[in-house]
Protein backbone atom coordinates (compact mmCIF):
# COMPACT_ATOMS: atom_id res chain seq x y z
CA UNK A 1 0.00 0.00 0.00
CA UNK A 2 2.81 2.42 0.89
CA UNK A 3 4.51 1.69 -2.44
CA UNK A 4 1.28 2.50 -4.29
CA UNK A 5 0.86 5.79 -2.43
CA UNK A 6 4.49 6.62 -3.10
CA UNK A 7 4.08 6.02 -6.83
CA UNK A 8 0.87 8.04 -7.06
CA UNK A 9 1.76 10.97 -4.83
CA UNK A 10 5.25 11.64 -6.17
CA UNK A 11 5.04 14.05 -9.10
CA UNK A 12 6.71 12.67 -12.17
CA UNK A 13 9.77 14.44 -13.64
CA UNK A 14 9.31 16.57 -16.71
CA UNK A 15 9.31 14.51 -19.86
CA UNK A 16 8.70 11.22 -18.07
CA UNK A 17 5.87 10.33 -20.46
CA UNK A 18 3.25 9.70 -17.77
CA UNK A 19 -0.28 10.15 -19.00
CA UNK A 20 -2.59 12.94 -17.86
CA UNK A 21 -4.94 10.31 -16.45
CA UNK A 22 -2.20 9.04 -14.13
CA UNK A 23 -1.52 12.61 -12.94
CA UNK A 24 -5.17 13.23 -12.27
CA UNK A 25 -5.46 10.01 -10.25
CA UNK A 26 -2.43 11.05 -8.18
CA UNK A 27 -3.96 14.49 -7.61
CA UNK A 28 -7.23 12.90 -6.57
CA UNK A 29 -5.46 10.72 -4.01
CA UNK A 30 -3.53 13.74 -2.69
CA UNK A 31 -6.77 15.71 -2.29
CA UNK A 32 -8.44 12.73 -0.64
CA UNK A 33 -5.61 12.35 1.87
CA UNK A 34 -5.64 16.08 2.64
CA UNK A 35 -9.41 16.05 3.26
CA UNK A 36 -9.23 12.88 5.35
CA UNK A 37 -6.46 14.22 7.57
CA UNK A 38 -8.23 17.58 7.92
CA UNK A 39 -11.49 15.87 8.86
CA UNK A 40 -9.73 13.95 11.60
CA UNK A 41 -8.04 17.09 12.90
CA UNK A 42 -11.28 19.13 13.07
CA UNK A 43 -12.57 17.42 16.24
CA UNK A 44 -9.09 16.78 17.63
CA UNK A 45 -8.07 20.41 17.17
CA UNK A 46 -11.10 21.72 19.00
CA UNK A 47 -12.49 23.40 15.90
CA UNK A 48 -16.00 22.32 16.92
CA UNK A 49 -15.76 23.65 20.49
CA UNK A 50 -16.67 27.17 21.61
CA UNK A 51 -13.78 29.62 21.52
CA UNK A 52 -12.29 28.41 18.22
CA UNK A 53 -10.69 30.94 15.92
CA UNK A 54 -13.43 30.35 13.33
CA UNK A 55 -16.76 28.55 13.36
CA UNK A 56 -16.21 24.97 12.36
CA UNK A 57 -18.26 25.18 9.12
CA UNK A 58 -16.02 28.04 8.00
CA UNK A 59 -12.95 26.06 9.06
CA UNK A 60 -14.12 23.07 7.02
CA UNK A 61 -14.93 25.25 4.01
CA UNK A 62 -11.46 26.83 4.05
CA UNK A 63 -9.79 23.43 4.44
CA UNK A 64 -11.82 21.97 1.58
CA UNK A 65 -10.91 24.87 -0.71
CA UNK A 66 -7.23 24.44 0.18
CA UNK A 67 -7.41 20.73 -0.58
CA UNK A 68 -9.03 21.35 -3.96
CA UNK A 69 -6.28 23.84 -4.78
CA UNK A 70 -3.82 20.91 -4.77
CA UNK A 71 -4.73 20.25 -8.42
CA UNK A 72 -2.15 22.91 -9.36
CA UNK A 73 0.60 21.55 -7.08
CA UNK A 74 2.58 20.22 -10.05
CA UNK A 75 2.60 23.49 -11.98
CA UNK A 76 3.17 25.95 -9.12
CA UNK A 77 4.36 23.99 -6.05
CA UNK A 78 6.12 26.88 -4.29
CA UNK A 79 3.43 29.47 -5.01
CA UNK A 80 0.71 27.09 -3.81
CA UNK A 81 2.54 26.41 -0.55
CA UNK A 82 3.02 30.14 0.09
CA UNK A 83 -0.67 30.76 -0.62
CA UNK A 84 -1.87 27.97 1.69
CA UNK A 85 0.43 28.64 4.65
CA UNK A 86 -1.52 31.59 6.15
CA UNK A 87 -4.67 29.46 6.41
CA UNK A 88 -2.82 27.21 8.86
CA UNK A 89 -3.19 29.95 11.51
CA UNK A 90 -6.99 29.90 11.47
CA UNK A 91 -8.07 26.54 9.98
CA UNK A 92 -7.08 23.14 11.30
CA UNK A 93 -8.83 21.55 8.33
CA UNK A 94 -6.29 23.20 6.03
CA UNK A 95 -3.31 21.48 7.69
CA UNK A 96 -3.71 18.38 5.54
CA UNK A 97 -3.54 20.39 2.30
CA UNK A 98 -0.58 22.41 3.61
CA UNK A 99 1.30 19.23 4.52
CA UNK A 100 0.80 17.79 1.00
CA UNK A 101 1.91 21.12 -0.48
CA UNK A 102 5.08 21.09 1.62
CA UNK A 103 5.76 17.52 0.53
CA UNK A 104 5.46 18.56 -3.11
CA UNK A 105 7.81 21.52 -2.60
CA UNK A 106 10.35 19.23 -0.89
CA UNK A 107 10.37 17.06 -4.02
CA UNK A 108 10.79 19.97 -6.44
CA UNK A 109 13.00 22.44 -4.53
CA UNK A 110 16.15 22.42 -2.42
CA UNK A 111 16.16 22.06 1.35
CA UNK A 112 16.98 25.73 1.96
CA UNK A 113 13.69 26.65 0.25
CA UNK A 114 11.36 24.17 1.93
CA UNK A 115 12.79 24.28 5.46
CA UNK A 116 11.73 27.92 6.09
CA UNK A 117 8.25 27.02 4.86
CA UNK A 118 8.12 24.15 7.33
CA UNK A 119 9.26 26.40 10.17
CA UNK A 120 6.56 28.94 9.23
CA UNK A 121 3.92 26.19 9.24
CA UNK A 122 4.96 25.15 12.78
CA UNK A 123 4.87 28.75 14.03
CA UNK A 124 1.44 29.25 12.52
CA UNK A 125 0.31 26.19 14.46
CA UNK A 126 1.31 28.00 17.63
CA UNK A 127 -0.67 31.03 16.46
CA UNK A 128 -3.72 28.82 15.90
CA UNK A 129 -3.45 27.50 19.47
CA UNK A 130 -3.08 31.03 20.90
CA UNK A 131 -6.17 32.23 18.99
CA UNK A 132 -8.22 29.45 20.64
CA UNK A 133 -9.84 30.64 23.87
CA UNK A 134 -10.01 27.29 25.65
CA UNK A 135 -7.66 24.76 23.95
CA UNK A 136 -7.92 21.17 25.14
CA UNK A 137 -4.16 20.63 24.90
CA UNK A 138 -1.18 22.74 25.98
CA UNK A 139 0.62 24.85 23.39
CA UNK A 140 3.65 22.57 23.30
CA UNK A 141 1.52 19.58 22.33
CA UNK A 142 0.13 21.37 19.27
CA UNK A 143 3.61 22.52 18.30
CA UNK A 144 5.13 19.04 18.69
CA UNK A 145 2.35 17.34 16.71
CA UNK A 146 2.50 19.81 13.83
CA UNK A 147 6.32 19.80 13.89
CA UNK A 148 6.44 16.00 13.74
CA UNK A 149 4.07 15.84 10.81
CA UNK A 150 5.89 18.65 8.99
CA UNK A 151 9.32 17.10 9.50
CA UNK A 152 8.02 13.73 8.26
CA UNK A 153 6.49 15.27 5.11
CA UNK A 154 9.56 17.37 4.28
CA UNK A 155 11.98 14.54 5.08
CA UNK A 156 10.09 12.13 2.86
CA UNK A 157 9.96 14.68 0.07
CA UNK A 158 13.71 15.35 0.26
CA UNK A 159 14.37 11.61 0.22
CA UNK A 160 12.21 11.20 -2.86
CA UNK A 161 14.09 14.06 -4.54
CA UNK A 162 17.47 12.47 -3.75
CA UNK A 163 16.26 9.05 -4.91
CA UNK A 164 14.93 10.50 -8.14
CA UNK A 165 18.18 12.38 -8.76
CA UNK A 166 20.22 9.23 -8.13
CA UNK A 167 17.99 7.18 -10.42
CA UNK A 168 18.26 9.76 -13.18
CA UNK A 169 22.04 9.85 -12.79
CA UNK A 170 22.29 6.06 -12.97
CA UNK A 171 20.10 5.96 -16.07
CA UNK A 172 22.21 8.61 -17.78
CA UNK A 173 25.37 6.77 -16.85
CA UNK A 174 23.99 3.46 -18.12
CA UNK A 175 22.97 5.12 -21.40
CA UNK A 176 26.42 6.70 -21.72
CA UNK A 177 28.19 3.40 -21.04
CA UNK A 178 25.98 1.64 -23.57
CA UNK A 179 26.76 4.29 -26.17
CA UNK A 180 30.48 3.99 -25.43
CA UNK A 181 30.28 0.21 -25.74
CA UNK A 182 28.59 0.51 -29.14
CA UNK A 183 31.28 2.99 -30.16
CA UNK A 184 34.06 0.60 -29.10
CA UNK A 185 32.43 -2.26 -30.99
CA UNK A 186 32.06 -0.15 -34.13
CA UNK A 187 35.66 1.04 -33.79
CA UNK A 188 36.88 -2.55 -33.41
CA UNK A 189 35.01 -3.55 -36.55
CA UNK A 190 36.37 -0.63 -38.54
CA UNK A 191 39.88 -1.34 -37.29
CA UNK A 192 39.58 -4.98 -38.34
CA UNK A 193 38.30 -3.97 -41.76
CA UNK A 194 41.19 -1.56 -42.24
CA UNK A 195 43.65 -4.19 -41.08
CA UNK A 196 42.32 -6.74 -43.57
CA UNK A 197 42.53 -4.24 -46.40
CA UNK A 198 46.14 -3.33 -45.53
CA UNK A 199 47.05 -7.02 -45.33
CA UNK A 200 45.79 -7.59 -48.86
CA UNK A 201 47.53 -4.57 -50.34
CA UNK A 202 50.95 -6.14 -50.97
CA UNK A 203 49.45 -9.52 -51.79
CA UNK A 204 47.36 -7.95 -54.53
CA UNK A 205 50.42 -6.10 -55.82
CA UNK A 206 52.33 -9.40 -55.87
CA UNK A 207 49.62 -11.10 -57.92
CA UNK A 208 49.54 -8.29 -60.46
CA UNK A 209 53.34 -8.30 -60.71
CA UNK A 210 53.20 -12.00 -61.59
CA UNK A 211 50.64 -11.26 -64.29
CA UNK A 212 52.86 -8.51 -65.67
CA UNK A 213 55.95 -10.72 -65.51
CA UNK A 214 54.43 -13.63 -67.43
CA UNK A 215 52.76 -11.34 -69.93
CA UNK A 216 56.11 -9.62 -70.54
CA UNK A 217 57.80 -12.98 -71.04
CA UNK A 218 55.23 -13.93 -73.67
CA UNK A 219 55.75 -10.61 -75.39
CA UNK A 220 59.54 -11.08 -75.55
CA UNK A 221 59.61 -14.82 -76.26
CA UNK A 222 58.01 -14.86 -79.69
CA UNK A 223 59.71 -18.19 -80.40
CA UNK A 224 58.39 -19.91 -77.30
CA UNK A 225 57.12 -23.45 -77.64
CA UNK A 226 53.37 -24.07 -77.35
CA UNK A 227 53.75 -25.81 -73.98
CA UNK A 228 55.70 -22.82 -72.63
CA UNK A 229 53.02 -20.46 -73.87
CA UNK A 230 50.34 -22.62 -72.25
CA UNK A 231 52.27 -22.71 -68.98
CA UNK A 232 52.66 -18.92 -68.93
CA UNK A 233 49.03 -18.39 -69.88
CA UNK A 234 47.95 -20.70 -67.04
CA UNK A 235 50.12 -18.77 -64.59
CA UNK A 236 48.59 -15.52 -65.82
CA UNK A 237 45.10 -16.94 -65.46
CA UNK A 238 45.72 -18.21 -61.92
CA UNK A 239 47.36 -14.97 -60.79
CA UNK A 240 44.61 -12.87 -62.34
CA UNK A 241 41.92 -15.03 -60.71
CA UNK A 242 43.53 -14.78 -57.29
CA UNK A 243 44.09 -11.04 -57.74
CA UNK A 244 40.42 -10.63 -58.63
CA UNK A 245 39.43 -12.46 -55.45
CA UNK A 246 41.72 -10.22 -53.41
CA UNK A 247 40.30 -7.11 -55.08
CA UNK A 248 36.72 -8.16 -54.43
CA UNK A 249 37.55 -8.77 -50.79
CA UNK A 250 39.21 -5.37 -50.42
CA UNK A 251 36.26 -3.61 -52.02
CA UNK A 252 33.85 -5.50 -49.80
CA UNK A 253 35.84 -4.74 -46.67
CA UNK A 254 36.39 -1.04 -47.19
CA UNK A 255 34.30 0.64 -49.83
CA UNK A 256 35.62 4.02 -48.76
CA UNK A 257 39.26 2.91 -48.76
CA UNK A 258 41.54 1.82 -45.95
CA UNK A 259 43.66 4.46 -44.31
CA UNK A 260 47.15 3.71 -43.13
CA UNK A 261 50.40 2.28 -44.35
CA UNK A 262 50.19 -1.05 -46.24
CA UNK A 263 51.35 -4.01 -44.18
CA UNK A 264 53.73 -6.68 -45.44
CA UNK A 265 52.38 -9.97 -46.86
CA UNK A 266 50.50 -11.84 -44.14
CA UNK A 267 50.78 -15.52 -43.16
CA UNK A 268 48.26 -18.09 -44.27
CA UNK A 269 47.28 -21.67 -43.46
CA UNK A 270 50.76 -23.07 -44.16
CA UNK A 271 52.17 -20.91 -41.36
CA UNK A 272 49.91 -22.37 -38.66
CA UNK A 273 52.47 -24.99 -37.49
CA UNK A 274 54.96 -22.20 -36.89
CA UNK A 275 52.32 -20.25 -34.95
CA UNK A 276 51.60 -23.29 -32.79
CA UNK A 277 55.33 -23.83 -32.17
CA UNK A 278 55.75 -20.21 -31.09
CA UNK A 279 52.83 -20.64 -28.66
CA UNK A 280 54.45 -23.76 -27.23
CA UNK A 281 57.71 -21.86 -26.85
CA UNK A 282 55.94 -19.47 -24.47
CA UNK A 283 54.98 -22.38 -22.19
CA UNK A 284 51.55 -23.22 -23.55
CA UNK A 285 50.46 -26.82 -24.12
CA UNK A 286 48.87 -26.97 -27.57
CA UNK A 287 47.51 -30.05 -29.35
CA UNK A 288 47.29 -29.23 -33.05
CA UNK A 289 45.27 -31.36 -35.47
CA UNK A 290 44.97 -30.43 -39.15
CA UNK A 291 42.75 -32.51 -41.45
CA UNK A 292 42.93 -30.14 -44.39
CA UNK A 293 44.14 -31.50 -47.75
CA UNK A 294 47.71 -30.50 -48.73
CA UNK A 295 46.47 -28.25 -51.54
CA UNK A 296 44.70 -26.11 -48.97
CA UNK A 297 42.20 -23.28 -49.44
CA UNK A 298 42.77 -19.90 -51.09
CA UNK A 299 45.15 -17.34 -49.64
CA UNK A 300 42.24 -15.19 -48.44
CA UNK A 301 40.64 -18.08 -46.57
CA UNK A 302 44.01 -19.17 -45.24
CA UNK A 303 44.72 -15.74 -43.76
CA UNK A 304 41.32 -15.69 -42.08
CA UNK A 305 41.96 -19.13 -40.58
CA UNK A 306 45.41 -18.06 -39.39
CA UNK A 307 44.06 -14.92 -37.68
CA UNK A 308 41.28 -16.95 -36.09
CA UNK A 309 43.71 -19.44 -34.55
CA UNK A 310 46.03 -16.62 -33.51
CA UNK A 311 43.27 -14.81 -31.64
CA UNK A 312 42.07 -18.07 -30.07
CA UNK A 313 45.53 -18.88 -28.73
CA UNK A 314 45.90 -15.34 -27.43
CA UNK A 315 42.64 -15.58 -25.50
CA UNK A 316 43.59 -18.97 -24.09
CA UNK A 317 46.97 -17.65 -22.97
CA UNK A 318 45.28 -14.71 -21.21
CA UNK A 319 42.47 -16.53 -19.44
CA UNK A 320 43.76 -20.11 -19.04
CA UNK A 321 47.56 -19.96 -19.23
CA UNK A 322 48.15 -23.40 -17.65
CA UNK A 323 45.46 -25.30 -19.54
CA UNK A 324 45.88 -27.55 -22.56
CA UNK A 325 44.57 -25.97 -25.74
CA UNK A 326 43.18 -28.11 -28.58
CA UNK A 327 43.29 -26.67 -32.10
CA UNK A 328 41.40 -28.52 -34.83
CA UNK A 329 41.13 -27.69 -38.54
CA UNK A 330 38.91 -29.84 -40.70
CA UNK A 331 37.27 -29.49 -44.08
CA UNK A 332 37.55 -29.96 -47.82
CA UNK A 333 36.90 -27.90 -50.91
CA UNK A 334 33.19 -27.51 -51.63
CA UNK A 335 32.34 -27.66 -47.94
CA UNK A 336 33.08 -25.51 -44.88
CA UNK A 337 36.48 -25.12 -43.30
CA UNK A 338 35.84 -25.76 -39.62
CA UNK A 339 38.16 -24.33 -37.00
CA UNK A 340 37.73 -25.19 -33.33
CA UNK A 341 39.84 -24.07 -30.38
CA UNK A 342 39.02 -25.58 -26.97
CA UNK A 343 40.54 -25.06 -23.55
CA UNK A 344 39.29 -26.06 -20.07
CA UNK A 345 37.83 -23.28 -17.96
CA UNK A 346 40.05 -22.55 -14.94
CA UNK A 347 38.50 -23.13 -11.53
CA UNK A 348 39.55 -19.65 -10.48
CA UNK A 349 39.44 -17.06 -13.27
CA UNK A 350 42.96 -16.07 -14.23
CA UNK A 351 43.89 -12.41 -14.21
CA UNK A 352 45.22 -11.55 -17.68
CA UNK A 353 48.85 -10.53 -17.60
CA UNK A 354 48.14 -8.10 -20.40
CA UNK A 355 44.77 -6.35 -20.03
CA UNK A 356 42.73 -5.88 -23.16
CA UNK A 357 39.68 -3.97 -24.24
CA UNK A 358 37.64 -7.14 -24.79
CA UNK A 359 37.20 -6.32 -28.47
CA UNK A 360 39.26 -9.22 -29.87
CA UNK A 361 36.28 -11.50 -30.39
CA UNK A 362 34.32 -8.60 -31.91
CA UNK A 363 37.02 -8.02 -34.52
CA UNK A 364 37.30 -11.76 -35.07
CA UNK A 365 33.57 -12.03 -35.65
CA UNK A 366 33.77 -9.17 -38.14
CA UNK A 367 36.60 -10.89 -40.03
CA UNK A 368 34.72 -14.20 -40.17
CA UNK A 369 31.52 -12.46 -41.28
CA UNK A 370 33.37 -10.67 -44.08
CA UNK A 371 34.61 -14.07 -45.26
CA UNK A 372 30.99 -15.26 -45.39
CA UNK A 373 31.31 -17.56 -42.39
CA UNK A 374 29.87 -17.77 -38.92
CA UNK A 375 31.38 -17.91 -35.46
CA UNK A 376 30.31 -19.40 -32.14
CA UNK A 377 31.92 -19.24 -28.72
CA UNK A 378 30.99 -19.98 -25.14
CA UNK A 379 31.35 -22.41 -22.25
CA UNK A 380 30.37 -26.02 -22.91
CA UNK A 381 30.84 -28.64 -20.16
CA UNK A 382 33.52 -26.78 -18.20
CA UNK A 383 35.41 -25.90 -21.38
CA UNK A 384 35.54 -22.72 -23.43
CA UNK A 385 35.01 -23.43 -27.12
CA UNK A 386 35.72 -21.04 -29.96
CA UNK A 387 34.80 -22.26 -33.42
CA UNK A 388 34.07 -20.96 -36.89
CA UNK A 389 32.80 -22.29 -40.19
CA UNK A 390 34.28 -20.66 -43.27
CA UNK A 391 32.95 -21.37 -46.79
CA UNK A 392 35.52 -23.17 -48.95
CA UNK A 393 34.59 -22.95 -52.64
CA UNK A 394 35.46 -25.95 -54.76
Amino acid sequence: MSALLFALLVPEPAGSGRSALRDRVADGIAIGLALSYGAVMVPLGDATTPGAALPWPVDVAIGTACALALVVRRRWPLALALALLPFGAVSVMATGAITVALFTVAIRRRARVVLPLGAAHILLGAVYSLLHDHPSFPLWVDVVVRAGLTVAAIGWGLFVQAHRRLTRSLRERAARLEAEQHLRVDQARLTERARIAREMHDVLAHRMSLVSLHAGALEVRTDARPEEVALAAGAIRDSAHEALQELRTVIGVLRDGAAGRPEPPQPDLTDLPELVDSARATGMTVRYTCRVPPAGPSAVLGRTAYRFVQEGLTNARKHAPDATVDVLLDGTAGEDLRIMITNPCPRTPARPAVPGAGMGLVGLGERVALAGGRIEYGVDRDAFRLQAWLPWPS
